[in-house]
């Protein structure tokens, strides 16, 4: 097995450390916006808030991401979060911290998110050979769950024990370092593996530029095909998981101080899908992998509207984390080989935009629903998510036709 390249490491390291970020975050935000509301709908919009950026800014952030200096743009993305964790910390520290300033917080880590993501993924395909592109996500994907799952998400938990505002900023360290990491990335191994002559193009006008991306995912019928239906996925997933803190909290009446060592626990199964995806995806084929995962995680949604203890959650979370995880990393890497990396950051950002863009409407959705009962938006959720991914098995099982074959070829003007 080959030795990937060092600017991938360092990548791969910057990755490290906001992942670390990401998880102390990912806990201590719910359980910080629970302290201060306990309305479904409020808590609902925490996790809305977080995703609408993606609505919002993915198209014209992965314009930008086409553009511009791709290493100063994941720096900033980084640098600004850094910003944004110290600024709550001190809010909470000084008692001035309220509902509304959490909600801006959440918006302003969302669209960081947003630049974050999109330019990260158009490096990976420059960085790695075709033929390392599901260790490389497999690799990048294990980081994220063993960093943010096993070490962020209960340091978030225990810090938060004993002070709400010190995760905020440990996280606030997290990114700043990363931020350092990305910056030692030298610009010419980004360069060195760009098509011939891309530099030397004169880049059309910005507007013009980002409505190429969106006619290229269109007419792209099986890319289209594979984004509407992991949108629709994402909007029932989303309506069932929107309160899910909540239902953990007061359902399964799990203390909050053992929120972050739950959600530890479930990812182990996102450990062993992170490494044997590759393999699955070579044993089984890689549609194949993707469908069943899918369509398997929903039933256990269904399932875990009647669950009645913590224990039978998370037994359940662990299976489902794996299977989500084989579906993140291998449909990256069928996106990494689908789309032409000049665009990526565009046909990225619009692909987002459907995708993540309709989760925030079925958080809100899901938070109103949970107000009749916490179990029902994720009965609902589950059961329609089921009925799509079952739909779509066969269609899932071609994926490898699509990815290794050109359908046709549009030229930008």
């Amino acid at each position: 097995m080959s030795n990937f390249s060092s600017a991938f490491n360092r990548l791969w390291s910057a990755a490290i450390a906001s992942n670390f970020a990401d998880g102390v975050l990912r806990v201590s935000i719910p359980l910080i916006a629970v302290k201060l509301t306990s309305a479904p709908v409020s808590i609902s919009a925490i996790s809305a808030l977080g995703m609408l950026p993606w609505l919002l800014f993915a198209i014209p952030i992965g314009g930008l991401a086409d553009r511009v200096n791709r290493r100063t743009f994941l720096a900033i993305a980084h640098a600004t979060r850094t910003l944004t964790a110290a600024s709550i910390s001190l809010a909470i520290a000084t008692n001035h911290l309220t509902i509304s300033w959490l909600f801006l917080a959440v918006a302003i880590f969302g669209t960081c998110e947003v630049v974050a993501d999109t330019t990260a993924q158009t490096l990976i395909p420059r960085l790695l050979a075709k033929s390392e592109l599901e260790r490389g996500n497999s690799r990048l994907y294990l980081a994220e769950t063993i960093v943010q799952d096993f070490i962020g998400g209960p340091t978030g938990g225990f810090l938060y024990g004993i002070s709400i505002g010190i995760p905020l900023f440990v996280s606030s360290a997290g990114y700043l370092i990363a931020a350092f990491l990305i910056l030692t990335i030298p610009l010419q191994a980004i360069h060195d593996v760009r098509v011939e002559g891309e530099e030397r193009k004169p880049q059309e006008p910005f507007l013009k530029s980002i409505k190429f991306g969106i006619q290229y995912l269109y007419n792209h019928k099986p890319m289209r095909h594979l984004v509407l239906m992991t949108t629709s996925i994402g909007f029932w997933f989303n309506f069932g998981s929107a309160t899910i803190v909540l239902f953990i909290l007061h359902t399964l009446h799990l203390k909050p101080a053992y929120f972050g060592l739950a959600m530890a626990i479930q990812g182990s199964g996102s450990i062993v899908a992170s490494l044997s995806a590759a393999k699955m995806s070579t044993r089984y084929g890689r549609g194949r992998v993707m469908g069943l995962s899918m369509l398997v995680q929903c039933l256990l949604w269904i399932a875990t509207a009647f669950m009645t203890n913590i224990v039978q959650f998370v037994l359940a979370g662990i299976i489902m984390t794996g299977l989500g995880t084989y579906w993140n990393i291998l449909i990256m890497a069928t996106y990494q080989e689908l789309i032409p990396n000049h665009l990526y950051g565009r046909i990225h950002g619009t692909r987002r935009t459907l995708v993540w863009g309709m989760m925030p409407f079925g958080s809100l959705l899901g938070g109103y629903v949970s107000t009749f009962g916490l179990r029902i938006p994720i009965f609902i959720g589950g059961l329609v998510g089921a009925l799509i991914a079952a739909f779509n098995l066969n269609f899932l099982k071609r994926l490898t036709e699509f990815a290794g074959s050109v359908e046709h070829e549009i030229v930008e003007e």
